[in-house]
């Protein structure tokens, strides 16, 4: 089982206003209950878009500390077949740009494989993000990060 946690410097009480007001913010199931609560949350990580759910307990430390404590339960992933496919084809123009020193005719194919292999790092690699339960987690007290932001 996957699972997260972070202490914070909140009462319990103010600790499940942040997580309910942090999972709006990030537009997540959230299903709150006494001793945490249920979290449908949107991820992205790299390549794969979706939806994690898990469970949040949120154990009391003391009279100004907390601990959330999130517990996979379940993953619906599913990768981005636009990036992959944009990725696929860039793949053949640079193959024959690393082989073109054994095979001089393919040579020509060089400047073409560079251009290819720039516009493809530009559309799908420099915009690959990552955002999941440890972000999610990091941003309830607002201190570290923005709820919901994509970094």
């Amino acid at each position: 089982m996957k699972s997260h946690a972070r202490e914070l410097e909140l009462p319990a009480g103010d600790a499940r206003i942040a997580l309910a007001e942090a999972a709006e913010a990030c537009a997540a199931g959230w299903q709150g209950d006494e001793r945490g609560g249920r979290l449908a949350l949107p991820v992205v990580f790299g390549l794969r878009r979706g939806v994690v759910v898990g469970r949040i307990e949120v154990v009391r430390l003391g009279d100004e500390r907390t601990r959330l404590e999130w517990t996979l339960e379940e993953s619906h992933l599913e990768l981005e077949k636009s990036s992959v496919a944009v990725l696929s084809i860039a793949v053949v123009p640079l193959v024959a740009a690393v082989v073109s020193p054994f095979w001089p005719a393919l040579f020509p194919l060089v400047p073409f494989a560079a251009i290819f292999g720039l516009v493809a790092w530009w559309l799908v690699v420099s915009r690959l993000r990552n955002f999941g339960p440890e972000e999610f987690l990091a941003g309830v007290d607002g201190r570290e990060s923005e709820p919901g932001v994509v970094r």
